[in-house]
């Protein structure tokens, strides 16, 4: 059964990696898809239209919504919480600042960009959120305290609003992606991608078996690992 050919989506953070190919797995099943982001993306599609976004600001977030509405119209069936940010320092080497925009990227923007949606989503009776978390959403790791901090606050984000969403015929899932092979690495010292790394093509598979659900089934969270993690041996 598909229950995807026809619906609108907003996707964030989609200049590149997982967002993109978000795109590209929503728009290839017949998905009407905004995607939002600071920076634009090549990616093309009649089903597509980027709109910048500045995730900082709820006023920001707020105007982009109303730009997409016009795209869209007053209801995105899907909202998928893409976009985020990771820093791995030593605590006592962690800037506040640095700390600070982790929060904001990864744990405030998800709500600015939910609660623009979700009366919409109400008044249809009918909607899915996904918020993008990491396996750093339930483990924590050595030098990654900001980025697992706001991963796990994600996850409980997202187990409130499930419960607070669900008798309005609306989904909430969070989905923890293992390593991926994307830009996300550039900056994680000591880390390099490696072909033992999941694709976004996995994560995008992955996103949508959750939205491709009859109405009553709920997928909440999904947890994604490669197989073997290690780089394999040369």
């Amino acid at each position: 059964m598909d229950y995807l050919s026809g619906k609108t989506a907003i996707v964030t953070g989609v200049s590149k990696g997982l967002g993109m190919a978000f795109c590209e797995a929503l728009t290839a099943k017949g998905v009407k898809t905004a995607g939002w982001g600071k920076t634009p993306t090549t990616f093309e599609h009649p089903l597509f239209k980027y709109f910048p976004c500045n995730f900082n600001s709820a006023e920001s977030v707020e105007d982009t919504w109303i730009k997409t509405k016009e795209y869209l119209g007053e209801h995105a069936a899907f909202l998928i919480n893409n976009a985020g940010f990771g820093h791995f320092n030593p605590v006592e080497n962690m800037s506040p600042e640095l700390w600070e925009a982790q929060v904001q990227i990864n744990l405030n923007a998800p709500f600015y960009c939910t609660r623009v949606v979700v009366p919409g989503m109400k008044a249809a009776g009918f909607g899915h959120i996904v918020n993008l978390s990491s396996v750093a959403g339930k483990t924590g790791s050595s030098w990654g305290s900001a980025y697992s901090a706001t991963k796990f606050g994600l996850a409980g984000f997202s187990e409130s609003l499930m419960q607070e969403l669900r008798e309005f015929g609306i989904k909430v899932s969070v989905i923890y992606p293992g390593s991926t092979a994307t830009h996300f690495f550039d900056e994680v010292p000591g880390i390099s991608v490696h072909e033992n790394m999941l694709r976004p093509q996995d994560i995008a598979d992955a996103l949508i078996s959750v939205l491709n659900t009859s109405p009553n089934n709920l997928i909440s969270e999904l947890v994604i690992r490669p197989l073997i993690s290690k780089p394999p041996k040369r």
